[in-house]
């Protein structure tokens, strides 16, 4: 076992930042760490906020985190590890992330870990770096991961894929019911949150969220999502969402959802890997077969559906499928 990953284990903070920036630059050296480390995951209750751009939820994660540090509905306090997803420049790449601006006030609880990350032009919400950036915070003895997805509106499903709870947020006035019910986010919604309760429509907004659930007959997994408002600047409705959060995992620990989840995670894992594996395999084995096959059906000498198979079955291009 590595240094590095010794003192990740350990709950050093210096060391998890370097693995983050390690995972971020895709270091290759970051897998055998990552590997090491397998055995001290699945401890964290990870918890994905996502919503339209507007809603307030950076704010919300910053008050929710306090919530949890405070500790809420009789529970006692616990660690937070928040990764907050900002959206990339297309011209130079880089983010503002202004996450730790925002949330300074947490910035000195030796509780809190903060990291912002850049979504490199994914879409989803997440980038390709944020489940394994959840790992390490996992690792690293971390009890509630809060990620804050970009914000993008209709591509913020992603999150449902990597976390335990997901909560929507929405606020009145911006007609985000209706983009919500367009883009289907209701779906990945186990909380949903109407924030800035305080201003006229709150309850106009929370209503008509109800509506379009009882309309679907929403339920997910004997789990029927509550509709909370909270006003995340004054704090108010947040210990409410917070003890709503901690519910949400005692159902999937009760039910059995959670560990059915987390098999569909590492099945989705490994097919994400084996995906990347296998394309990465082409292109460099044998003198980038895949460009060769990819010539072959622009020639129409063979149809792509041939291509693959005849890539599977050993590399041979000039070999009749079977």
């Amino acid at each position: 076992m590595s240094t590095l990953t010794e003192r990740v284990a350990a709950g050093d903070r210096r060391a998890l930042a370097q693995l983050i920036s390690r995972i971020e630059r895709e270091d290759p050296e970051t897998q055998k760490i990552l590997a090491e480390l397998h055995a001290s995951t699945s401890r964290a209750s990870v918890v994905g906020i996502t919503g339209a751009p507007g809603t307030g939820k950076s704010t919300l994660v910053n008050a929710l985190a306090r919530a949890f540090r405070k500790g809420t509905a009789g529970e006692r306090p616990r660690t937070v590890g928040i990764l907050a997803l900002d959206p990339s420049s297309p011209f130079s790449g880089g983010a503002i992330l202004g996450d730790r601006i925002r949330m300074r006030d947490l910035a000195l609880d030796e509780g809190v870990f903060i990291r912002s990350m850049a979504s490199r032009g994914c879409l989803g919400g997440l980038s390709r770096s944020t489940f394994p950036a959840v790992r390490a915070l996992d690792a690293a003895g971390f009890e509630m991961i809060l990620i804050e997805t970009v914000g993008v509106g209709q591509d913020e499903v992603d999150v449902a894929r990597q976390a335990d709870t997901v909560i929507v947020v929405e606020t009145p006035g911006l007609g985000d019911d209706i983009q919500a019910l367009k883009a289907g986010v209701l779906e990945i919604a186990d909380i949903l949150a109407v924030n800035k309760a305080d201003q006229p429509g709150a309850d106009s907004a929370a209503e008509s969220l109800r509506a379009m659930l009882d309309r679907n007959e929403r339920t997910l997994d004997g789990w029927q999502p509550p509709i909370m408002q909270t006003v995340a600047t004054t704090g108010k409705g947040v210990e409410e969402l917070a003890a709503a959060v901690l519910s949400h995992r005692d159902h999937l620990a009760r039910s059995g959802v959670g560990e059915r989840r987390e098999r569909e995670r590492a099945e989705r894992d490994l097919e994400e890997r084996l995906r990347a594996r296998l394309f990465e395999h082409w292109q460099t084995a044998g003198g980038n077969r895949l460009a060769e096959a990819a010539e072959k059906v622009a020639r129409r000498e063979c149809s792509p559906e041939e291509a693959v198979r005849a890539l599977l079955d050993e590399g041979r291009l000039d070999k009749k499928p079977r």
